[in-house]
């Protein structure tokens, strides 16, 4: 009897005779196996519906069924693990591919979350074939690239044609709307890659490829990018892969409210003696808001709010203050200033390390002058006008020179690939109520005369914690939009001071 042939393993150089094998062994260890491609639909392997034949350097695999057929020469394993076999194959116009062979009951999320971004970039590469007939389709993936800050959530190619060139970018429909929203960052960073390797090619410009919603939310910030610099198209698309070009200059669904400025109410007693008592507290401030309430906060943290003469504290849960009970008022003020102290020794403490953002904002705020010595002081607003639907983590505020100029700050703490696009997009609806007079007409900036020129933008954060991204990005934006990087000391929790300026894409040196 002649020696039973080995099974083929990952990496291994094999017999095509051993790799039929190997599939053959995992296909009958399967109740139930399906083959799954990228972007196309599983097809079971039933009994007598598919054939597998070892030739040359390889094995050719057919299946077919009510769900369709498959052909494909397969040269390799590529892994092999419980209910999942990964093969490398190939087929006449796609050249190098990935099959899975999957026991159905193991198609769980973890198999569907891995391989979503890969059916995404079929349907892609379709849509980009069908649209773009003249144009050649290269470099398309989805992996992940750290080095060059891209994303593996994204589908990045090049269109070219001869030495003419387009950066492309997709956002899936699969994706939840902050990550769709994200997809300009990324864009333009594999423009500016791809820009920076060309030898012999012009890239004219960024396509972005977005699901509708994304795509509407995307187009206006194309007004203020560069025109000189690159060239943008944004196109929405539907899980019918309908696509549509959408026009950046619609500004109608530009999400954006800004609600009346009503004037903070006189306090009455007792509340006028428990904002006294609050304020001697070491760290506590008090910050006047939008809608007439004071906010009571420990170096960032609001643990209080007063106004029409009642007052309400708690961390998670706002509750009514009364004379009874404003001794524990006092007492959380006080461990707050304790715990949230930049000489506090449990630096580890959830109270130390709760909201980095509205520490910073708290010390901004107090130095605002160190900041920016033309910036007045009062009235400073913050998270007007708002902007929906984003979990931004990034506090804005709003304030304006001594000349009537509006200035508004994006402030993060940490490093943040987005916080260039977040600014914009703040700078954007700030500028849009501008021009409409919105803020003098809502009780903003009392008795200010505010300037018509567009509003300048500061971005503030530790001066290590910028990312090495903001620079690329920030060279793409529209001269009308006045940038300027502030880099703050590491110690910035006991004192605000600045290590550096630079205006726009300026390299520190």
């Amino acid at each position: 009897m002649g020696a039973k042939p080995r099974r083929a393993t990952a990496g291994a150089p094999v017999s095509a005779e051993e790799l039929r094998q190997t599939i053959v062994s995992f296909v009958e260890s399967c109740s139930d196996p399906v083959i799954v491609e990228a972007g196309e639909k599983p097809i079971a392997i039933q009994p007598g519906r598919y054939v597998l034949e070892a030739g040359g350097a390889g094995c050719l695999l057919h299946v077919w069924g009510e769900e369709g057929n498959l052909v494909r020469r397969i040269s390799a394993v590529e892994r092999q693990e419980r209910g999942r076999l990964d093969l490398q194959a190939r087929t006449f116009g796609k050249g190098k591919l990935t099959l899975s062979l999957v026991e159905r009951a193991h198609r769980g999320s973890a198999f569907d979350r891995d391989s979503a971004p890969l059916r995404f970039r079929e349907r892609f590469r379709r849509l980009l074939r069908r649209e773009f007939p003249d144009w050649n389709i290269e470099q398309l993936s989805s992996a992940a690239d750290l080095e060059h800050t891209l994303s593996p959530l994204y589908s990045r190619a090049v269109l070219a044609a001869g030495h003419q060139a387009w950066a492309v970018i997709a956002a899936s429909d699969e994706l939840d709307a902050a990550s769709a929203d994200r997809t300009l960052t990324f864009g333009l960073i594999w423009l500016d890659h791809l820009r920076r390797r060309a030898e012999h090619r012009v890239f004219h410009g960024l396509k972005i490829f977005l699901p509708r919603a994304a795509a509407r939310n995307t187009a206006p910030r194309l007004s203020f990018l560069n025109h000189h610099v690159c060239q943008y198209e944004v196109y929405g698309f539907d899980r019918r892969g309908d696509l549509s070009k959408l026009d950046e200059n619609d500004h109608g669904n530009l999400a954006t409210e800004l609600t009346p400025c009503l004037p903070a109410a006189p306090s009455i007693e007792p509340v006028r003696t428990w904002l006294r008592l609050l304020a001697e507290v070491p760290g506590a401030g008090r910050v006047s808001r939008a809608d007439g309430l004071v906010s009571l906060r420990v170096r960032g943290i609001q643990f209080a709010l007063a106004g029409r003469g009642i007052m309400t504290a708690g961390l998670e849960r706002q509750e009514p203050v009364s004379e009874q009970s404003f001794a524990r008022v006092m007492q959380l003020a006080r461990e707050l200033s304790r715990f949230r102290s930049a000489h506090a020794a449990d630096t580890q403490n959830p109270l130390y390390r709760r909201h980095p953002e509205s520490w910073l904002e708290s010390s901004v705020r107090s130095r605002l002058h160190v900041v920016d010595g033309d910036l007045m002081p009062n009235p400073v607003y913050s998270q007007v006008p708002a902007v929906a639907g984003d979990e931004r983590g990034i506090i804005d505020l709003l304030t304006c020179s001594r000349q009537g100029r509006l200035a508004l700050l994006e402030l993060k703490a940490s490093e943040d690939v987005h916080l260039p696009l977040q600014g914009l997009d703040y700078w954007m609806r700030v500028h849009w109520h501008l021009k409409r007079g919105n803020f003098s007409s809502r009780g903003y900036f009392p008795g200010v005369e505010l300037r018509p020129d567009p509003p300048r933008l500061l971005l503030v954060s530790p001066a290590f914690h910028f990312h090495p991204s903001t620079e690329t990005i920030l060279r793409y934006f529209s001269p009308q939009v006045e940038v300027e990087r502030v880099g703050l000391s590491a110690e910035w929790r006991s004192e605000i001071k600045v290590v550096f300026r630079r205006k726009g894409a300026e390299r520190l040196a």
